[in-house]
């Protein structure tokens, strides 16, 4: 139903990749871009926002690059959306006049309660879910990828 922007599914996999890697010292931008498959000028981007939001650090400097500034457990997806959004909000229409006329805003009205519960809905799971979880996730999934040999 909602569409998630490009800049925040580079982010979460721009930090599930520094999560993998955590404790290993800073990855560079780079690297970062050839291994997810991210647009290096975009990529750059969007650390530059999560390093503004707190969710990484960077080093300058040959051996520099980014790191996660807290342990992937304490990374929750809330925290990496509101470092480029500014706040977890969806898609879902806000009630306002910007010209519109009354009918139209006694409609939106009639739906703000709805869209509250989805916003509220969607700031849970994402507060729910951290880097951690994901990591898990990624481990299944590349352990079903692993061939399986029998003798």
């Amino acid at each position: 139903m909602f569409k998630i922007p490009l800049k925040i599914r580079y982010a979460i996999f721009a930090t599930l990749d520094l999560a993998l890697r955590y404790g290993e010292g800073p990855i560079q931008a780079k690297v970062i871009a050839r291994r997810q498959s991210i647009p290096a000028r975009f990529l750059e981007q969007v650390l530059h926002a999560l390093k503004q939001g707190g969710v990484v650090e960077s080093l300058r400097g040959p051996q520099g690059g980014y790191m996660l500034r807290r342990p992937p457990s304490q990374v929750s997806l809330i925290s990496i959306v509101e470092a480029l959004n500014g706040s977890a909000e969806s898609n879902a229409p806000d009630a306002g006049m910007n010209g519109h006329s009354l009918r139209s805003l006694q409609q939106e009205s009639f739906l703000s309660t709805i869209w509250e519960r989805v916003r509220q809905a969607e700031r849970e799971v994402l507060q729910s879910v951290t880097l951690e979880t994901l990591i898990e996730r990624h481990r299944q999934i590349e352990q079903t990828r692993a061939p399986m040999y029998h003798i």
